[in-house]
Formats: C-alpha cells, sequence, structure tokens
C-alpha cells in the first residue's frame, strides 16, 4: 500500500470520533468527527471548483477553526496546500498566489481583497461562506473519492525571502508522510497530548498540528503571541506542550504573570532561531527540564536534528549552543565549498539527507540543482559536528561577517554579548571603509547593562577582531512574519560610522 499525507491523516482522523480536536480564541471547539465533516464537505467543493491532485490552493487566514477546516478540505481533494502567512505585506502575498498558480484561495474576511486583487479565480471566504459552503453534498459525509500518488505535489511552502525572490518550496505526499511520522517519532507525542499553537499555522506550527492530529492530540489555537495570555491558556487547558520561537520564550521569561501557576507543561519546544544559553539556563530553572530544541527548514520541515529534554543538561552546558544531533531518519555531514567531507570539529556548510528533503523549488531548476548538488541538501548554514555527533550552528552562509579578510560568526559574538545580561541582541555585517565589514552589535537592555558591559564580556571570549565596532541600543529588534530577527532591516537602518565607533 502506497503511503501518503492523505492517507494517513484520513485514517487517524476517522479513529478519533467525538474527541475534541480544535478550539480558537473564539471558543469555537470541533471534534475529530467535526474535522472529518466539515474536511469531506470542503473537499467536495473543492473537486466541484476544478481542483485535482496536485493542484495548488492557497490559505490566507489568521489562527482559527477554518484554518484547520480549510487544511482538512485541501488534503482530502488531494490538492497541494500553499500556506501563506497572515503577517506578510500584501505584495508577497500577491506575489506567491502568482508563482505558485493557485486558482483557489480559502481566505478569511480581512484577505479576501488581496487575493481577489491578485486576480485568483474562486475566492472562498470561509468564515462568511461557512454555512452554504459546508452545506455542499450535506447529506453525504463520506470521504471523497480521490486518487492520490506518493509522488503528488501536497504542498509548497514559501521560504522567507530575506536574501532575494521568494522560493516555493514543493514536497509530495509520500515524503510529507514520513515527516509526519518524523514528527511524532522525535516530539514523542502522546495520546494525551494538549498543544497551545500561536505561532501561524502557515508556518511550522502547521505541521505540528498536523502531528496532533495524527495522535489524537487537542490543539489550542491563538492568533498571536500574548505571554500573559500564553500562560493564562497553558493553565486553562493543562497544556502539555508549547511551541515557541526564542524571542517568546524570552517574553515568558520576562514575565511575573502566575508565576509558579504553570505544571502541566511536559514540553517546550522552540527553534527557528539561536537562543542565548544564558536565557536557556533561565528557562530551565523557572519551568523545568521541558526544553526541545528543533531545527529545520522549509526544505525539510523541522527535524534536521533536535536536542532533546534529556540533552538540556546544565552538567554539559556547553551543548546547549548546539542544535543537537540528527534526527532518527536524517543524516549530517559539513561540507567543504567543493562539497568534501570535513573532519570533525571542521567548519563548513551543514548538508542533510533525508526521506522528506523537498523534490524542488518551483519555477527553478537550477537553484535546485545547487541546493540539490551532490545528493545533499545545502542549507545554507555554516557550523561544525563534534565527536559525540552534536551540531553547532555558527551562521548563514549569508550573514557571516568577513572583516580585515577574517570570518566572523555572529552567532558567537551574540553568545558573549549575552552574557553581559542584555535582554537580546542581534549582530550584523555592515560595510567599512577600512575592513570591508565590520560587527554591529543591536541590543535590548535596560539602563543597568551599560556599553562597558557589553565590552567586558566580549572582552572575555572573543578575540579582538570580532568585538562590535559600535554597539547600538534599541527599544525591540525588528521580527520577520516566521519570528526571526530581521538582520536585513537591522542593515538597512544602519545610519553611518560617524558617531557609532567605540
Amino acid at each position: 500500500m502506497d503511503v501518503t499525507l492523505r492517507s494517513l491523516l484520513v485514517g487517524s482522523i476517522a479513529r478519533f470520533g467525538d474527541r475534541p480536536a480544535v478550539v480558537d480564541a473564539d471558543g469555537r471547539t470541533l471534534s475529530y468527527r467535526d474535522l472529518e465533516r466539515f474536511g469531506n464537505r470542503l473537499a467536495r467543493a473543492l473537486v466541484a471548483a476544478g481542483i485535482s491532485p496536485g493542484d495548488p490552493v492557497a490559505v490566507m487566514m489568521s489562527n482559527s477553526v477554518e484554518w484547520v477546516v480549510a487544511d482538512q478540505g485541501i488534503l482530502r481533494a488531494g490538492g497541494a496546500k500553499v500556506p501563506i502567512n497572515p503577517m506578510l505585506s500584501a505584495s508577497e502575498m500577491r506575489y506567491i498566489l502568482a508563482d505558485s498558480g493557485a486558482t483557489v484561495a480559502l481566505v478569511d474576511e480581512a484577505l479576501a481583497g488581496v487575493a481577489r486583487q491578485a486576480g485568483v479565480a474562486r475566492v472562498i471566504e470561509l468564515g462568511r461562506e461557512w454555512d452554504g459552503l459546508l452545506a455542499v453534498d450535506a447529506g453525504r459525509n463520506s470521504e471523497v473519492e480521490v486518487v492520490v500518488a506518493p509522488s503528488d505535489v501536497a504542498l509548497i511552502l514559501y521560504t522567507g525571502g530575506t536574501t532575494g525572490r521568494q522560493k516555493g518550496v514543493v514536497h509530495c505526499q509520500g515524503a510529507l508522510a514520513l515527516n509526519l511520522l518524523a514528527h511524532d517519532i522525535e516530539i514523542g507525542i502522546l495520546d494525551d497530548e494538549r498543544m497551545l499553537l500561536t505561532a501561524p499555522l502557515a508556518h511550522s506550527a502547521g505541521f505540528l498540528l498536523q502531528a496532533g492530529l495524527l495522535k489524537g492530540a487537542f490543539h489550542v489555537l491563538a492568533p498571536r503571541f500574548e505571554a500573559a495570555a500564553v500562560i493564562d491558556s497553558v493553565i486553562e487547558y493543562a497544556i502539555t506542550l508549547l511551541f515557541l520561537v526564542p524571542t517568546m520564550i524570552y517574553r515568558l521569561l520576562d514575565s511575573d504573570h502566575r508565576v509558579g501557576e504553570v505544571a502541566s507543561l511536559r514540553t517546550i519546544l522552540y527553534g527557528a532561531a539561536p537562543i542565548s544559553p544564558e536565557r536557556l539556563g533561565q528557562g530551565l530553572a523557572r519551568f523545568g527540564p521541558v526544553f526541545m530544541q528543533l531545527y529545520g527548514q522549509s526544505e525539510a520541515p523541522n527535524f534536521l536534528t533536535r536536542l532533546t529534554r534529556e540533552d538540556h543538561d546544565p552538567a554539559h552546558s556547553e551543548r546547549l549552543t548546539s542544535c543537537g544531533r540528527p534526527a532518527t531518519l536524517v543524516s549530517i555531514a559539513v561540507l567543504d565549498d567543493d562539497g568534501r567531507p570535513l573532519p570533525v570539529g571542521e567548519i563548513g556548510e551543514i548538508c542533510a539527507r533525508a526521506p522528506y528533503v523537498m523534490d524542488s523549488y518551483r519555477g527553478m531548476p537550477e537553484k535546485t540543482a545547487e541546493t540539490l548538488r551532490g545528493g545533499w541538501l545545502h542549507t545554507g548554514d555554516i557550523g561544525t559536528i563534534d565527536a559525540d555527533g552534536f551540531v553547532y550552528l555558527l551562521d548563514r552562509k549569508n550573514d557571516m561577517i568577513i572583516s580585515g579578510g577574517l570570518n566572523i560568526y555572529t552567532t558567537e559574538v551574540e553568545q558573549a554579548i549575552a552574557s553581559a545580561g542584555v535582554t537580546q541582541v542581534a549582530v550584523v555585517g555592515i560595510p567599512h571603509p577600512d575592513w570591508g565589514e565590520a560587527v554591529v552589535a543591536y541590543i535590548v537592555a535596560d539602563e543597568r547593562v551599560e556599553n562597558v558591559d557589553v565590552a567586558s564580556a566580549c572582552e572575555a571570549s572573543l578575540a579582538r577582531y570580532k568585538h562590535p565596532k559600535a554597539i547600538v541600543r534599541v527599544d525591540s529588534l525588528p521580527m520577520t512574519a516566521v519570528g526571526k530577527i530581521d538582520k536585513v532591516a537591522l542593515r538597512r537602518a544602519w545610519t553611518g560610522w560617524a558617531e557609532q565607533v567605540r
């Protein structure tokens, strides 16, 4: 029997009946039986609109029960989901709609205009048309009869586009089935799991939702992250699994709301950006041994490596700067610029092999060949692997600073500065008339942390050429739509060297 993403999820959801599946911020709850019934009705509407297996269907809405039904409808019709983060700009959304070739868009009222402006043939406002749409073949709730093959496209996931044109990452049914199983294996999702998802379902959180549905978990959806509201929800719903990016963890740690009342958490899963070891230590002290890190990318969703709960061991504090060891189905190597493996401890590009690596970049054969050359996924991340197999990320290739001909990895500088007690830090390379590029540190810190403290922290652990030439204090750091610090925006914000150089 061919295993597909569709066959896995359709089969699992049918098993859980009236068990609650999801509740959103408006308190609307759907059971697994509801998801099956509404998903099949929406699938029939999509098939009636001309959608065949592998055809792209866009989803443009915030976290809600409608988003989950949209996901189910596309899945059951065999379509290729094109999830669009509602935090993107209108121009970015229009580009994705045009590039993906989506002829149908499932939207909420706030984004319907964008889809229509992009010329999408059929725009369905799922909230507004809920009663009428889901009444399609209302008396027939059985599974939609479509033939879906492992090679059919199931997902076109667009990258952030911070280094140029956004790329549509194509994933097929068979590969995503294995990726879904990898999520359940690596996280260890239990049948009684209760997840709180505040990150956009259009990105990593959407994979976690599907992984939870495979196990019969209960999912609480929030449209955005607010520290106090997250803590309240954890307590109200007895949440066992929380998915956060590091910035969200920092905000939880800085909140004194209902401290000590959070007792149900078994897992705080985090990823998408480096985390400060100092702040991670604070998290372990506050929440206990519940932290688990994932490392992946759109080209291999979420799990290339994982730093397990057991790996978050204060007795091995050096490992708190690692993103863990390869996931069960993954091989990792550090390669040089010619694609040759480097010895343990050497620095090069992190490359991966896995059965759920992307099929291609949509409409970009040359970029696809470059990224998948030699049978490896070239991640664009610079790092190293130690003798125990732990992977350490040092920088993105595009973020590495070359100053005076020497390589400087921003993560290393950020970790040094974080030890001075700053709340957040981002290091970027800025063009410099003498050095080519120079290190600039943007920091968020209260008045107790002075620039001299930052300089002393750098002096203690970094070679002189790695020290920031300028320290810029800001109230907050700009973030991308997926919760990463926007270093492109920080480079653009630079106003010159005249009064900044220390």
